[in-house]
């Protein structure tokens, strides 16, 4: 069972996590006058560079010869890294040309999208409230498609690529560490051919203004890896009701971001369209939360039925035997007690 101090380091790496992934859109910035696909490029190299030494220090090597050896977690593993490539690339394209709201309206409609793809490719079954959200959800795209005169693409990519990134993981089902790592394998030559193309092209960015410019580049790696490892670490000791109120946590520091530092602007179908989603993930939450403290009480009722019927047996077997045709016969003393066995060494 997880003591009260686990469950509340389980929130604070949980808040770290989702505070470090809602205050990146102040770091992608910095790397200019790299361009995104160069800084893309470099997050996956380095990455793949921080996340060896953090297995390396925690010695976990056993699940690479288990995913050699299954053709089908490797492929998946392939779709997932260039799902979550396409992913890292346009939001690293968006924060660095001013579309920092679009890109956290993408994070906060990705749980709408993520039940949608349950319900079309897991054939799951959604509740009332689940419907109502969904329906709110796509209400809100046509605002805004409205608004925009075209659908929100940047924000609908960026969601739907997440959704898939994270079916894919589920299929996977190993570590998030681990999962970094083999994905980041994938896209280490594709990645570091590029840089050394850009490199006899000299249009590399990297190396080319200064020591500090170059350690920020490296430095993707670490961005990427310390925020997974918070989640990783806040996955098992928080529940899982409490992570998916956290997760909530990132896009709305990329929108105020957007808002009040960026200065993105923010026009009535803008606010509308945000509003519906704000409501949709309100109907959402609470439904979960709901739905969380139902199955407790039942939980907690099987386990009191399930006492109840244990102490009502003990208290039958000390009053006597129940033989086979429901009759209770009266518990038998023997005069013969053995002697205790010595343990053998």
């Amino acid at each position: 069972m997880k003591t009260e101090n686990e469950e509340r380091a389980g929130l604070l790496y949980g808040i770290g996590a989702y505070g470090m992934w809602g205050l990146v859109p102040l770091f992608w910035p910095l790397l200019k006058p790299a361009g995104s696909v160069e800084i893309l490029a470099h997050r996956m190299v380095w990455s793949l560079a921080f996340v060896g030494i953090a297995l390396l220090a925690v010695r976990r090597w056993g699940w690479i010869r288990e995913l050699v050896r299954s053709p089908r977690k490797l492929a998946l593993i392939t779709v997932a890294a260039a799902v979550i490539t396409v992913n890292w690339g346009l939001y690293i394209w968006s924060v660095n040309t001013g579309h920092v709201v679009e890109a956290s309206l993408g994070y906060f409609i990705n749980p709408l999208v993520t039940i949608a793809l349950g319900v079309l490719v897991l054939q799951e079954r959604l509740r009332p409230a689940q419907w109502a959200a969904v329906g709110i959800g796509f209400a809100a795209v046509l605002v805004l498609a409205i608004g925009y005169g075209q659908p929100p693409w940047i924000s609908l990519t960026l969601a739907f690529s997440f959704a898939v990134y994270g079916l894919v993981k589920k299929k996977v089902n190993i570590g998030g560490l681990e999962s970094l790592a083999a994905e980041t394998a994938v896209q280490f030559l594709p990645a570091l051919g590029y840089l050394v193309w850009l490199g006899t092209q000299d249009t590399l960015a990297f190396g080319a203004h200064g020591a500090g410019h170059t350690t920020l580049l490296v430095a993707t790696g670490i961005v990427t890896a310390v925020p997974l490892v918070c989640f990783g670490a806040a996955a098992i000791r928080v529940p899982l009701s409490t992570l998916g109120l956290l997760q909530y946590l990132a896009p709305t520091f990329q929108f105020l971001l957007g808002v009040l530092y960026f200065h993105e602007e923010m026009p009535p179908e803008r606010w509308a369209g945000f509003s519906l989603v704000w409501l949709a993930l309100t109907i959402l939450t609470w439904d979960a939360l709901r739905t969380a403290r139902r199955s407790r009480a039942a939980m907690e009722a099987a386990k009191t039925k399930a006492t109840a019927e244990a102490a009502a047996e003990a208290e039958a077997a000390e009053a006597g035997t129940v033989t086979a045709d429901g009759t209770t016969e009266p518990a038998r003393t023997s005069a013969f007690t053995p002697a205790p066995v010595e343990p053998r060494t």
